[in-house]
């Protein structure tokens, strides 16, 4: 099969690779129908995380169940299936607390830039549509199963409710998926902060109500401008960087809340402030697998549309571009096509 590799930062190459396994009973392999690169993929890609040796690279797929393990009994051969870049079991107690992402099982996907993919754990991590969808619906199947399912957790993380007011830090896939889900989550007052204007618009057309553009403590006085003074009731912070996390953490009212889910680099809180600012933080690998029945609906159903997100679709043997595109932020994000 083919499959992503990557080499050192920037360097990226489609190679052949050994068919997947099945290595476990529990094991599904699927054949990829959409796979993308992820704002998260850029940070090996741009240095910034250390590397190793070339590895396979994605986590985000749609595929066709191909063939399952012994022990498989929810899904079957030909289904369409939609799956978390996290495997749980779906079973075990951090399972059953909603928290599929701390299973006491849990393996992190890893090779999904392919055309052949391994699912561990298939039973508690896959679901399957009802019948295969129209292909219209594949791009915003693939945003559920990463961008569209963090994003929503981003939401409920910073405990938007409804007529509350919301701010979104990072107009990537997630933060422009954070937008649905504080909108589909009550929001009345939507704030994306972003100052690239195909980005702006689409914020807009998500149910952003209002934008800001400036960043750091500028940034921050125009939310308190926007906000009496006072600053968000909820703000989800969706990129991972220290200035990200100041300007989340400082946009928040106290008492207000904020859900992290950029993976964090060099960040660092000082406890001392946050203590007394009364501003609630949570965040962490999103439990996709909790929110995939729901999400598969909304998208089905016609009323979130988040694979508008994909500006670039690609064939998978270009994928060495769509990283490319991707890092120049000539792309939001880049659907793959084996």
């Amino acid at each position: 099969m083919r499959g992503a590799v990557i080499h050192a930062p920037g360097d990226v190459r489609l190679e052949t690779l050994d068919d997947p396994k099945i290595l476990r009973p529990t094991d599904a392999i699927i054949r990829t129908v959409v796979t993308c690169v992820c704002g998260s993929d850029l940070w090996p890609y741009r240095g910034l995380e250390p590397l190793g040796d070339p590895h396979p690279m994605g986590h985000e797929y749609v595929g066709v169940v191909e063939e399952v393990g012994g022990e498989v009994t929810s899904v079957r051969p030909g289904q369409l299936v939609v799956g978390s870049f996290a495997t749980s079991d779906n079973t075990c107690a951090n399972c059953r607390n909603g928290w599929q992402s701390s299973c006491l099982h849990r393996e992190f996907m890893s090779t999904c830039q392919a055309d052949l993919v391994r699912v561990p754990n298939a039973d508690g991590t896959l679901v399957a549509t009802e019948e295969i969808p129209g292909d219209e619906f594949l791009p915003g199947l693939l945003a559920v199963s990463d961008v569209m399912g963090t994003g929503w957790y981003a939401a409920l993380a910073a405990e938007v409710r409804p007529g509350s007011t919301a701010v979104v830090v990072g107009d990537g896939a997630v933060g422009l998926c954070g937008v649905i889900a504080a909108k589909e989550q009550g929001a009345e007052r939507i704030i994306a902060m972003s100052r690239h204007e195909p980005r702006r618009k689409l914020a807009l057309e998500f149910g952003a109500t209002d934008i800001v553009t400036e960043r750091g403590e500028e940034g921050v006085a125009r939310i308190k401008d926007l906000t009496d003074g006072i600053g968000a009731d909820s703000v989800l912070e969706c990129v991972g960087t220290a200035e990200s996390m100041r300007q989340a953490l400082h946009s928040a009212r106290p008492g207000g809340n904020v859900g992290f889910v950029g993976v964090p680099h060099d960040v660092t809180i000082d406890a001392q402030e946050l203590f007394f600012s009364h501003v609630g933080l949570r965040g962490g690998p999103a439990p996709v697998r909790r929110y995939l029945p729901e999400l598969i609906d909304l998208v089905l159903s016609g009323r979130i549309d988040p694979g508008r997100v994909f500006d670039l679709t690609l064939p998978l043997d270009q994928v060495a571009e769509g990283y490319r595109a991707m890092d120049e932020r000539r792309a939001i994000k880049t659907l793959l096509q084996p």
